[in-house]
């Protein structure tokens, strides 16, 4: 926590790894220096302060990944100037991609021409219906079975998703998709603020994908967020996690979320060395 006086200003969520290497975040997609909407004359003196803190402690090196600038609520890239001003340099970028919803209500007509054929050849199929769950033991079994398909496993085990409901049953949202009673495909999404719906998980049964249940998600998702009032659905990095190099993007996730007016949006790693 950064107090200037008796005033909390900022803080900083982040853990040293077993490299002794302070990262931020831990655990989770974005960390970094939270404040309130700081001038840059007191943004300096909180990055200065945590070099200061890294120096003490012995910390060499330190990782900071911002949330991207769609987050914020006041346009403000302070702290991110603040730090490479102080000679940071960047360990990677990720490419990822969100869904401007300023179209608002007309957010279909900017889905691709193939989006819109398939939402609404989904729309009229009275076998397939999406709804609200809480369901979250047979999501995440499904989620499991998806990850397999790509040699992966979820971040998160049931028990963590069980844990976050009960702590946060506000900031979580799940849909499911039902081909007549048969649950085949989810989404869970987080939401982090009052501008950004995160779509942490998509996943389908592997067996239903000739239905395009995804399709169905989209649409319903960018319905339900712009009804909500917010600005942006965030569906995530788009990086061939089989590659060598962490960088690499996956041009054929790439093309699929730019069926859904998706733009790219960068994620990236802040580096300071402290030696």
């Amino acid at each position: 926590m950064f107090r200037q006086g008796d005033v909390l200003v900022g803080v900083l969520p982040g853990g040293i790894n077993k490299e002794g290497a302070f990262w931020s975040p831990t655990g989770a997609s974005y960390g970094s220096i939270c404040t309130a909407d700081a001038s840059f004359e007191l943004t300096l003196k909180i990055v200065d302060a945590f070099i200061d803190y890294c120096k003490t402690a012995g910390i060499k090196d330190a990782y900071l990944i911002p949330a991207p600038l769609i987050y914020t609520l006041n346009y403000n890239q302070h702290h991110e100037y603040a730090m490479l001003y102080r000679k940071a340099d960047f360990e990677l970028h990720y490419i990822s991609h969100a869904i401007d919803l300023k179209h608002g209500e007309k957010f279909f007509q900017h889905f691709s021409p193939s989006a819109r054929r398939n939402v609404n050849r989904i729309l009229r199929n009275k076998r397939i219906s999406i709804r609200e769950s809480d369901d979250y033991e047979t999501f995440h079994r499904i989620l499991v079975e998806n990850k397999a398909k790509h040699d992966a496993k979820p971040t998160h085990t049931l028990e963590d998703l069980l844990r976050l409901r009960e702590l946060l049953p506000d900031k979580l949202r799940l849909t499911m998709v039902y081909h007549d009673d048969t649950p085949i495909a989810g989404s869970l999404l987080f939401l982090p603020n009052r501008k950004v719906a995160l779509c942490f998980y998509n996943m389908l049964l592997y067996e239903y994908e000739h239905l395009h249940p995804v399709y169905l998600i989209m649409y319903e998702t960018c319905q339900w967020a712009v009804q909500h009032g917010y600005e942006w659905v965030d569906i995530g990095v788009s990086q061939d996690t089989k590659s060598d190099d962490p960088m690499t993007p996956s041009i054929n996730l790439i093309n699929f979320k730019e069926r859904f007016d998706a733009r790219g949006i960068l994620r990236s790693t802040y580096h300071l060395d402290l030696r």
